[in-house]
């Protein structure tokens, strides 16, 4: 089924969905059931159902899912079946503390390039990999072939680091900056801005 028929809030769950089901398997449980599943992620058995008949039957009533099955469709339907490049911009502490994750591979993604403006950066190795000039960031994730980037950049930087990710052909953005970016259509930007989830918490502290 075209991705484009489903909506984007089905598919933002399906990850939850199968970082659950991962953790089952890793506690050596073969199957489960949506109502299982639910209480454990907090989503109710009936959106599970819901969610994965989009994409087909994967259940059988009164038996449940077979959870490496599951794990194998869903990381089929997400292509994460396979190892994505990505390239990371910005060496500050943030970019060092994503840059020495050892967590992206098991789920189909690895650090390749990393890149920075400030000349006393470039050349520094950051995780398993050496910082290069930003100048040269457009050229390097062409020669690759790099479709997702990462910015950790300042806010007043991001957009031009958007525009020359863009421009390279990267056409996924996950944004650490706090700021929201102009892109094209077709480019996909994620978020991560953690005051922004502070803030929604405090709201309901006393």
């Amino acid at each position: 089924m075209p991705e484009k028929s489903i909506p984007d809030v089905v598919v933002s769950r399906l990850p939850r969905y199968l970082q659950a089901l991962e953790h089952l398997e890793k506690d050596g449980v073969q199957t489960t059931s949506s109502q299982e599943l639910g209480e454990f992620i907090g989503i109710s058995a009936a959106q599970i159902r819901k969610d994965l008949s989009q994409y087909g039957e994967f259940g059988k009533q009164g038996k449940g899912y077979n959870i490496h099955y599951l794990i194998h469709k869903l990381r089929e339907i997400l292509k994460v079946n396979r190892i994505w490049e990505m390239a990371l911009v910005g060496a500050g502490n943030l970019g060092h503390a994503i840059a020495n994750y050892q967590g992206f591979a098991e789920h189909g993604f690895r650090i390749a390039l990393i890149f920075d403006s400030d000349p006393l950066k470039i050349g520094q190795k950051a995780g398993n990999l050496i910082v290069q000039d930003a100048n040269q960031m457009v050229e390097k994730i062409r020669h690759h072939g790099i479709k997702i980037g990462m910015i950790t950049v300042p806010a007043s930087e991001a957009q031009a680091v958007a525009d020359s990710l863009i421009a390279a052909g990267v056409r996924a953005i996950l944004n650490y900056a706090p700021i929201t970016l102009s892109v094209p259509r077709g480019v996909h930007v994620q978020y991560v801005d953690p005051i922004i989830y502070l803030q929604r918490m405090t709201y309901y502290l006393e």
